[in-house]
């Protein structure tokens, strides 16, 4: 291969990187906003918290029509109407919050999770390190919160689900930092791909966030 094919191909790389990155964070902007409004409507409203069942469906199901369409514009329409239930189901919990321990604690919760992603976010865009090492323990720990997830429902004990919450944090943050790196070095090609899995992390952070500083205060 000449070198002159070489530059191309790097150039060509380059930006197609720049324009997953732009496109997957003008996307999971817009997806905050739009989750942020349905969280405010559906708390505004007073609007009751789906039953289990419910939520997996509309979660498991709307993320899976997401990814099935994601490379069609009705990806996108699925994208919103994901994130969107996400935020009718986070409504109702964020007025337990607020009437038990105050806004305050939300506020908290939102900054901490703001920062923790743009921190991350930044190291990887910064440094351009391969987070892919970070594969195998990231498959252990999902097993260990299944399990973790699977024991919860037997047992209430607040140390469980103390440490649950912490775990979601640091599995949520490998999973930002993988997926940013995957968009950085082309093995992640599709931007609404990658805002789902973004703010899939980022919503696990916000609210382990709630739960860690919940049960500190109590």
């Amino acid at each position: 291969m000449q070198p002159s094919q070489v530059l191309t191909q790097r150039h060509t790389l380059a930006l197609e990187t720049s324009s997953v990155l732009r496109n997957t964070y003008l996307l999971l902007s817009l997806t905050l906003a739009f989750s942020a409004l349905t969280a405010w409507f559906s708390a505004a409203m007073g609007l009751p918290r789906p039953g289990l069942l419910i939520s997996l469906v509309g979660c498991y199901g709307l993320m899976f029509l997401t990814e099935r369409n994601r490379n069609s514009p009705l990806g996108l329409v699925f994208a919103f109407g994901f994130t969107g239930f996400m935020g009718y189901i986070l409504g109702p919990l964020l007025n337990l919050v607020v009437a038990t321990q105050g806004m305050e604690l939300v506020m908290t919760a939102l900054g901490g999770t703001a920062a923790t992603f743009l921190a991350l976010s930044a190291y990887v865009l910064v440094t351009r390190k391969d987070m892919s090492f970070l594969g195998g323990m990231m498959m252990a720990g999902f097993v260990v919160l299944v399990v973790m997830m699977i024991a919860g429902f037997f047992i209430h004990a607040p140390a469980l689900h103390l440490a649950m919450s912490a775990l979601f944090i640091l599995f949520s943050s490998g999973a930002i930092l993988m997926q940013t790196s995957a968009i950085v070095h082309g093995g992640e090609r599709n931007y609404i791909s990658a805002t789902i899995s973004l703010y899939v992390s980022i919503y696990n952070i916000f609210v382990s966030l709630l739960s860690l500083l919940g049960m500190s205060r109590d």
